[in-house]
């Protein structure tokens, strides 16, 4: 039996070759079928050149075993969810490698309702299925269409926000060449039918799956200087920056400055709080501090998941939370089926400009000056779990709090940190933060990380 290796804790991701290709492509169609017997699957694919062969293959694979496909074509991640749930289907697949090289390609799994298949929700069964291989010949083909959900699904994100809180506004849209620029150009048109004074300077807006300018990761310091400076040279009120999938959105500042996650969680958290009084909040482990506080301020009640997409949404459901961030970017919505979306939280904090009549450095300064963090920190270290281990030894006498939701995190007074390992590479990730305390941030950082790194 064929092991496949691109089978991940929540989604398929592997190198081109031996670990994904279209005969494995053709499998995962056909394993994904036995395992949920669906009727209807939509499918789609991201912007890679791999993509189209993938998404062919997966196809095949699909209509092979019955099942009637929906081919939404060259779209992001979350368009497959909307479309999912929108056209009552039983399953959706999207075929991308998000910010992973080039070389890379995957697929992202659904279920009805959006529901996310992952490694604890039938992922390894088709995992199994597809490595046996041995697929019973179905008594039909399923059939094929092609559709284009623009519409409802920019009729869906305008759902969110009111138009008459829109105050005159310049956005830069840096789609990095990925497959968030025909999205902006549909949320363009719409705006000026709506009257929306809302002007938009577009950079890398050509979908391109060469990626001349590099692969969209804005999570990367040297991939954000373009968004930066065309903030800066054109005088923009927010930059927004999306990975090449377009689950994630990154924000800039009218300063030129970048906004770590965790703090456009706080924002979103206040948006919703606003409207909805009361209501939960899920949040991951790694940064809480200022998440707590603003969602305590605001009558809500802050719930904390362990990271990851699947874990989120799954405890979003079980708390009936309007909202969920995570630190990494991805915000999850209780209106757009528990998923997450790129598209959906700048265009809360456009509404939120207006209605305050402040710049986003004013809308979050003091956040940034409360609960100081560096972001998140990652080292290779050849022994993690040891590692982890020394720190934890260090620090133990002096914690006040000790949590392992999601790796460690331990709680002093003035000051708290997160370590986690990677599930997928030898590395350490250390996110810190304090009780608006930059000096004690600084030395608390460089004291871990020399604990870390000792030998």
């Amino acid at each position: 039996m064929n092991k496949l290796t691109c089978f991940k804790a929540y989604d398929i991701r592997g190198q081109l070759g031996a670990e994904l290709n279209a005969d494995i492509a053709y499998r995962i169609g056909r394993a994904f079928a036995e395992y949920l017997t669906p009727r209807d699957v939509v499918v789609g694919g991201d912007v890679r050149l791999s993509s189209a062969e993938l998404v062919a293959a997966l196809v095949a694979g699909l209509r092979d075993s019955g099942v009637n496909v929906i081919d939404l074509g060259m779209v992001g991640t979350e368009v497959v969810y909307f479309a999912t749930s929108h056209l009552n289907a039983d399953g959706g697949i999207e075929v991308t490698a998000s910010h992973n090289p080039i070389d890379f390609n995957g697929m992202k799994l659904v279920r009805e309702g959006s529901r996310p298949i992952s490694s604890d929700s039938g992922l390894l069964d088709i995992k199994r299925l597809a490595e046996t291989n041995q697929f019973a010949p179905s008594a039909v083909q399923g059939a094929y269409q092609q559709m284009d959900v623009t519409d409802p699904y920019v009729d869906h994100l305008l759902g969110y926000i009111d138009g008459a809180n829109i105050k005159p506004v310049k956005l830069v849209m840096n789609a990095g060449n990925g497959s968030a620029g025909p999205i902006v150009d549909a949320l363009e048109q719409r705006f000026t039918a709506l009257g929306l004074p809302i002007e938009l300077i577009k950079v890398f807006n050509q979908p391109d799956g060469n990626f001349p300018n590099g692969i969209p990761n804005p999570i990367l310091h040297q991939n954000r200087a373009p968004t930066i400076d065309a903030v800066l040279a054109h005088g923009a009120d927010i930059g927004i920056a999306w990975d090449g999938d377009f689950d994630r959105c990154f924000l800039v500042d009218e300063t030129g400055r970048f906004i770590e996650g965790y703090y456009i969680v706080g924002l979103l958290a206040e948006v919703f709080l606003a409207k909805n009084s009361g209501a939960s909040i899920v949040h991951d482990p790694r940064l809480i501090w200022n998440t707590q506080d603003i969602v305590s301020r605001n009558g809500g009640r802050a719930v904390q998941s362990k990271t990851g997409h699947a874990f989120i949404k799954e405890r979003m459901r079980a708390e009936d939370a309007i909202y969920g961030g995570e630190m990494s970017a991805h915000h999850y919505f209780r209106d757009f089926f528990y998923c997450d979306s790129g598209m959906i939280p700048w265009l809360l904090v456009v509404e939120m400009l207006g209605r305050s009549g402040h710049s986003l450095s004013q809308l979050v300064d003091k956040m940034l000056a409360d609960y100081p963090s560096p972001g998140e920190i990652n080292r290779q270290i050849a022994n993690p779990s040891e590692a982890i281990e020394r720190v934890r030894n260090h620090y133990q006498r002096l914690a006040h709090d000790l949590d392992e939701t999601d790796g460690l995190s331990m709680e002093f007074t003035e000051w708290r940190f997160n370590l986690r390992s990677s599930n997928t590479e030898p590395v350490v990730r250390l996110n810190i933060e304090t009780r608006g305390n930059t000096a004690l941030m600084a030395q608390q950082r460089d004291a871990i990380l020399k604990l870390l790194e000792a030998t």
